[in-house]
Parts: C-alpha cells; structure tokens; sequence
C-alpha cells in the first residue's frame, strides 16, 4: 500500500509544473528550461517569476518567492499542504490516498474547509431546486424580466431561498454537525422566547470554570449553544452562487423579492468564512479566465446581474468585484491572467466615483486601462437588453484611455475658463498623475493635460514634481541574492550536483585506469572542507549545509534548508545556463582564496592601526604578513593552493 509520503513524492514527479503555474500565471519561454512571467504574489511591471522545468521548482526574484509545484498551489489558493496534495492530484486525475496532516490545528482547518465546501454545493443545489418549485414563481419571473434565459440561469446556477427559515436548515441538519453549520454563514440564531432569562442564567452558573475539565465546559457551552434558535439568512431571495477559480461554490449574494422595508438590504452577501474572503475574489473568474487569457484584456463590472447579463450576451471575459469595493488583492488576482482591462461601472454619480477607485487602483498596479462609459440611465445589464449587444460591443471598441477619461470628468465638474476652475480641475486630477509608476509616462500626461485644460505644461510639471516628491520613499534592502558573488553561485552550483551525479549512478572514476571523470560536486566539497573558504561570506550557512548534506536527497531543493538558505539557492539554480568545467570551478575557487586574502590584509591593517602593543616582535610579525599577503595577491601562482591563506 502506499504511504502518503510514497504518493506525494510520485505525484510530484509526474505534475508538470510549468503546467499547474500555466493555469494560474501566463508564462513564456526563457531559456533552455525556463519560463518566465509576471509574479502573482507581488504586483511588478516587468518579469521576475520564473519557472525551471527541470528542476521542478519556481522563484522570484523580486518577491523572493520560493518553491515547488505542492508549496505554489499552496500560496495561490491560500490552502494547506495536504489540501494543495489533493488539489494538484485531482489536476492529474489521480485518486489520493488518506491524507495526513502536521498537527491537529491544521487538521481540524481542513476538515472545516473542506465541510464548508460541501455545505455551499448542497446549499446551492437547495436553491436550484427550489427555483424550480411553485414557491419559485416569483423568482423566475423576476430572472425572466431580467433577460435571463433557462441555459444561463442554469450555467450560473441561479436559484431561490424560499421564506422559510428552517427548510435549509432541517436538510443540512442530518449531514453536518451545527457548529459547522454556524461557521457556514448561511445562518442566523436567536435565543428562544420559551426560555425565561433565570433559566438561562442558572444554566451560565452551572457551568464550569476556567479550572475545571475543558472537555465538561465545552459540553456546557454547547448546551447553551444549542438552546438557540437557528434559521436561514437567506430568505426570499434570488441566489447567485460565489465560485472560487476552481468553480467550487464558497458564498453566495441574495438579491430580495420583498418590497417591504424589514426584508433588509436589497443585495445581501455571504460573511466571510474559512473559505470565503469577499476582498479576494472576483465573480465569474471561474467561466472568464481562459477568455481573458485569450484576448489578453478584461470587462470590469459592478455587480452578478451584470456580469451574468454581459456574459450572456457573448461577452466572456467579463468579471465583477464581490460585495465590495474593487480592491488590491483582486487586482493582483486579475493581473495574474491580463494587465489590460476595461472599466464598465454605472454612469451615475456613484459609479463614477467607483470608477475613479478603482482606476486608482489600477494604475498603481500597472495596468492599462480603458473605460467604457455607458448612455446616462443604463447600467451594462440594462443596456444589453434595450440596446442589445452589437450596440454595447460598439461601445466597447471605442472605450476611451483612462486619463482622457479622468480629463472628461475634470472639465465636466470644473469649468475650466477661469482660474479658480484650473485650479480645482488640477487639483483633482493630481492624485492620479502621482499613482503611475512611471516618471516618463506622468511627465507625458502632464503634457497632454496641461493642453487639454489651457494650462502652461512647465507649471503643471513643476506642481506634480511638488506633489510626487512629498510621497513617502520606499526604503528598498537588497535582497541576500544581490550579495553574492559569481564565485560563490558556481561553487554553489557545483555543490548542488551531487544529487545529481547520485541519481545518475557512481561515476566518480573512470574503468580501466582511464583519468577520472570532472565531478564538480566532489572537487568543490575537497576545496571547501579543507581551506574553509565560505567563512565569513553571506552564503556561508548555505554552503556549509550544502556540505553536510546527507546522500538520501534526491532533490537538492528538499533538504533542510532555512527559508532565506531555499531562497538563495533557488535564485542560483534557476540562472544555470553555464556548464560546469574544471576551468570556471578553479577560477571561482581562485577568487575566493583571493576574497580570504584581502579580509585577512584588511585585518592586519586594522590591528597595524590601532594596536597600541608595546611588543616589538607583534609588530615586525604582522609587518612581514602584510608583505606575504600582498605579494600573493599580485601573483597569481601563490593561490593555485591554500598555502597562503593560513591563520595569521
């Protein structure tokens, strides 16, 4: 039978990683076994995310993200390790074994995680049934008036939350405990009226303090618990299932069909849960992904209806923002598909002032932006039914460049004959000049702007150079990859071919007395260990674990490194289009003996400098080092052996 370890180690070396990143990042070829493309854990304008197909492992070099094809999964979907297992098993159609975790807090996640996904697929198949009932008349008629047609009713799996508050909760009752269900969101609870407040507070009294068995005092809390009253939160609404990009369902947005002023909001959304983070998720990125991918560009919406209406019409690249606000995470989640978008927000006065966030935005997050604004009084879905969609798909070919945009809107509410009107008219373009990172591409819409307003380019610029420099500057430390030398990466290099040469066979001498064959590994391990040369080197805890590294590791990457130790490594590996010669390892072992030589002369003169010995002979010794040490360095055959660079 095979272990769980057995299977991850089998699965990882059948997943194709280039492939499984492919799905989330759109990736180009750069080099022999690399690719590269824009990061998905960081926003950048220019490539640093690479891939090896051979190693099987990625890196970034601007995030310093590091890993393999189970620890990206991971990181992506904000899983745990086993759950990014199965998730990479079920990509590959493998069946999976049982999962074990590393501590029970974890277990105890994925066991919640992994109920709260059945809940939403049972809750939804709850909705779609009762959608289809008389009970759902209602809501088919509102859905039908919406020119919503039965396919796409059932590819977005539309359904209805009667008006009851209990049907929901006696179906799930049987299969999930109520504290799961509690956890779901999809239900609300109240005390119940039969009980009469010196029942409950004898109950309270009873129960167990912080110093008695915890085990009793939960029973007690439970007890209380469920003394409660719980119902559905949803009721009489029409359901619009949340996906995940994995086109599993995690929330849900309930649109009323009551007019009366105690049904609550009009649009109510799913809280937030294990698997549910509105901040972080895009609706409909399940169906549009791969049209974005297609036509590299996206639609912008505001809500579902739109979105759903907007998609139906033939339009497959739209997507919404999810009961909130467009924010950060889900730019860097769209920007992990396309940099280009189009804004569809309402024409009216707060969905231009939508726009203007979200355009905001955007532009830090470098993309290129378009708006498509919409006759006054229509909102996308409303539009496609008036107008129909050859209409919006016009309007959509000639959606207007941001700024000019943002200049339309300025002159728009500040007329700009006077100077009072310029004033405010700069003032509000202002802090959108000061979001785009590039200093070539804000001097040339000062340009254009200041054209566009009557304004004197040269005063403009002189007010934005003002307004950009009173921003915070960005304290940027070097990364730990920056520190090393090119000695070190190919030494490091040579070290992390052992697994290598083991995996190839023993090949470490040649039959027959024939010369042996170039094992970088072991000429590396022999200078390393013998002369101690990585001393003192920013690489030094990588390299000496690199030494000690046991035979039993078929993959370099797999060993007991630190995070910082993986990152290095990974950064090194990642750029190894060199091949290793005897020539390039004794030239990098060369510069290190030279590296030693020059700390040590730096120590000598230190010690010249500030030693106040009275001890004659001190003196002469570390006179004569600083002669030995110099002329070392000036010839080159003095570091051909570590004679020289013995202690002082």
């Amino acid at each position: 039978m095979t272990s769980s370890s057995d299977f991850k180690d089998t699965l990882k070396q059948q997943a194709d990683i280039v492939r499984i990143v492919g799905e989330y990042v759109k990736l180009k070829k750069a080099g022999a076994q690399n690719y590269s493309g824009l990061c998905p854990f960081h926003n950048e304008k220019t490539p640093s995310f690479s891939v090896h197909a051979t190693r099987q492992f990625f890196h970034c070099f601007g995030c310093q993200a590091s890993g393999d094809v189970f620890s990206f999964v991971q990181k992506i979907e904000n899983i745990t390790f086993p759950e990014a297992v199965r998730a990479v098993a079920q990509k590959l159609g493998l069946p999976l074994p049982k999962v074990s975790y590393s501590s029970p807090a974890e277990a105890r996640e994925a066991k919640l995680r992994t109920a709260l996904l059945e809940i939403h697929e049972r809750a939804c198949v709850f909705f779609q049934e009762q959608l289809r009932k008389p009970e759902g008349a209602r809501a088919r008629e509102y859905l039908a008036g919406r020119g919503l047609d039965e396919a796409t009713i059932a590819d977005f799996r539309i359904g209805y939350a009667p008006d009851s508050g209990f049907l929901l909760r006696d179906r799930l009752r049987g299969e999930f405990d109520e504290e799961v269900l509690r956890e779901s969101g999809l239900f609300s609870w109240k005390q119940e009226d039969s009980r009469q407040p010196s029942a409950i507070s004898h109950e309270e009294k009873q129960m167990p303090t912080r110093n008695d068995n915890s085990e009793r005092a939960e029973n007690a809390k439970s007890a209380i618990v469920s003394a409660a009253v719980m119902y559905s939160k949803f009721r009489n609404r029409v359901m619009f299932p949340i996906e995940n990009e994995a086109g599993r369902v995690i929330a849900f947005t309930g649109r009323t069909l009551s007019t009366e002023e105690k049904a609550g909001p009009k649009y109510l959304n799913s809280p937030e849960t294990a698997i549910y983070s509105k901040s972080r998720v895009l609706f409909n990125l399940d169906h549009a992904r791969e049209a974005i991918r297609k036509l590299d560009y996206a639609i912008l919406v505001e809500g579902q209806t739109d979105c759903i209406s907007v998609f139906a019409a033939g339009f497959q690249n739209v997507i919404a923002s999810s009961g909130t606000a467009f924010t950060e995470p889900q730019a860097r989640l769209l920007g992990r598909f396309s940099k280009n978008v189009v804004v569809n927000f309402d024409p009216d006065t707060a969905g231009a002032k939508a726009t203007e966030r979200t355009l905001g935005l955007l532009v830090e997050e470098e993309f290129q932006i378009k708006v498509l604004t919409l006759q006054a009084g229509f909102d996308p879905d409303l539009f496609i039914r008036r107008k129909g969609k050859d209409a919006y798909a016009n309007d959509l070919q000639h959606s207007q460049r941001y700024f000019d945009y943002l200049i339309e809107r300025a002159r728009s509410q500040f007329p700009v004959r006077s100077a009072e009107g310029k004033v405010k008219a700069v003032n509000y373009l202002l802090p959108h000049i000061q979001r785009v990172p590039s200093r070539i591409v804000r001097d040339e819409l000062s340009h254009e702007i200041a054209q566009k307003l009557g304004i004197d380019s040269a005063v403009l610029r002189q007010e934005l150079r003002h307004a950009v420099t009173s921003r915070s500057a960005r304290a940027i430390k070097a990364p730990l990859e920056a520190q090393v030398t090119d000695a070190e990466r190919i030494l490091i290099r040579a070290l992390a071919s052992a697994t290598e040469m083991q995996t190839a066979g023993e090949h470490s001498s040649a039959r027959d007395g024939a010369e042996e064959e170039f094992d970088p590994a072991r000429q590396a391990q022999f200078v390393l260990k013998n002369e101690r040369l990585h001393e003192a080197l920013a690489t030094e805890s990588l390299i000496e674990n690199l030494l000690n590294i046991k035979p039993d590791f078929a993959d370099v990457m797999e060993a007991p490194l630190s995070d910082a130790d993986r990152r290095v490594l990974a950064s090194i590996l990642m750029k190894e289009e060199e091949e290793q010669t005897p020539e390039r390892l004794e030239g990098a072992v060369r510069a290190l003996r030279r590296m030693q030589l020059r700390r040590k002369l730096e120590q000598v003169q230190r010690e010249l400098q500030t030693s106040r010995s009275k001890d004659p002979a001190r003196m002469q010794a570390l006179l004569q080092e600083k002669v030995r040490i110099k002329r070392a360095l000036m010839d080159p055959s003095l570091l051909e052996d570590g004679a020289t660079a013995g202690a002082i």
